[in-house]
């Protein structure tokens, strides 16, 4: 069992950053991917970033490619996502998510994940 929970949303102007944490419980986490994905009003969730279990692997949406950075500390159970040149398209509650992903899964695939965090809000003003 996994508990995820997300920090660092707010509201930005157009042009900022924010920087998102998701802190893990349980002594596993090092074994998990973790993921980053976002829901807007009105829109479905979509992916965002992800990163393999050691680190070594990450994947984003062409929507975030160069500005955007996901990263992990396992000694700290935690993993980051920042967030640079933020548009008001980023307006979403942002989820981070983990999962048992190994070589040849699907990382943009929410059904993949197994623990959800609650969210934080990024409010992104033009």
């Amino acid at each position: 069992q996994v508990q995820l929970v997300e920090s660092g949303g707010g509201l930005v102007q157009a042009g900022g950053s924010l920087r998102l944490s998701c802190a893990a419980s349980g002594r596993t986490f090092s074994s998990y991917a973790m993921g980053w994905f976002r829901h807007a009003p009105g829109k479905e969730r979509e992916f965002v970033a992800a990163i393999s279990w050691s680190g070594g692997s990450t994947y984003y949406a062409d929507s975030v490619k160069g500005r955007f950075t996901i990263s992990r500390d396992n000694a700290k159970n935690t993993v980051y996502l920042q967030m640079n040149s933020l548009k008001p398209e980023d307006t979403a509650v942002y989820y981070c998510a983990a999962a048992t992903l190994g070589p040849g899964s699907d990382y943009e695939e929410s059904g993949e994940y197994d623990y959800w965090g609650q969210g934080t809000q990024v409010t992104v003003s033009s």
